[in-house]
């Protein structure tokens, strides 16, 4: 019985997939990314992302296990010199499976599994995604709200001077109009005045 027993044997003995592991953790260090089936990336995923957990510390302990397990010098120097040095600040996560679909013939679930750091469309996507997602501070949002108060300050005295002004040029024009009937009464008076001396003048001759 399998009771308890979640390890996929992926139809392997078990020497058979240590080798297949190791051989495929080589592969991935070298290349950054390969091409293989979901069931075996995921096997992988759990295989390799210690062994680049233990290239955080570069000491002869930690190179002699990484060793251990994949047999390979040129892979354990590139993960110790390139590879732990670009991942440093990662706390785990570093590889990520992309599935592309299904193999022709059997219908076997493919994908990609690639370190995440090497990847550098996905990181300008995510840093481009960063900046768009802006919050606004309090302080921003306190001087916006301020500085819209103040234009609408400054338009309602606007309107408020623009409606004084039609008043005085509406009490212009009456004053105006009321001085007019007031100058023409003063002219008929002063001609009439005029007509009465010109007629007196006129007797006195007589």
């Amino acid at each position: 019985m399998r009771h308890n027993n979640k390890i996929n044997h992926l139809g392997r003995t078990y020497s058979h997939r240590e080798a297949m592991l190791a051989n495929m953790a080589n592969s991935l260090i070298k290349h950054k990314r390969i091409f293989t089936t979901v069931a075996k990336a995921k096997e992988l995923r759990q295989y390799v992302e210690p062994l680049i957990t233990k290239s955080k510390e570069d000491t002869t302990h930690s190179r002699r296990m990484v060793f251990k397990n994949l047999h390979n010098k040129s892979a354990i120097t590139e993960l110790f010199k390139e590879i732990s040095q670009k991942i440093g600040d990662r706390p785990g996560g570093y590889t990520r499976i992309i599935k592309t679909g299904y193999r022709l013939g059997d219908n076997t679930a493919m994908c990609f599994i690639e370190l995440v750091d090497y990847n550098e469309n996905m990181l300008k996507s995510a840093k481009q995604a960063g900046k768009a997602k802006t919050r606004r501070s309090r302080r921003k949002q306190a001087e916006v709200s301020e500085v819209v108060g103040s234009n609408r300050k400054q338009s309602e005295v606007s309107e408020v001077s623009e409606v004084a002004e039609v008043d005085n040029k509406k009490d212009n024009t009456a004053e105006g109009a009321r001085s007019a009937p007031a100058s023409i009464a003063v002219c008929d008076s002063a001609r009439e005045a005029e007509a009465v001396e010109e007629s007196e003048e006129s007797e006195e001759t007589k």
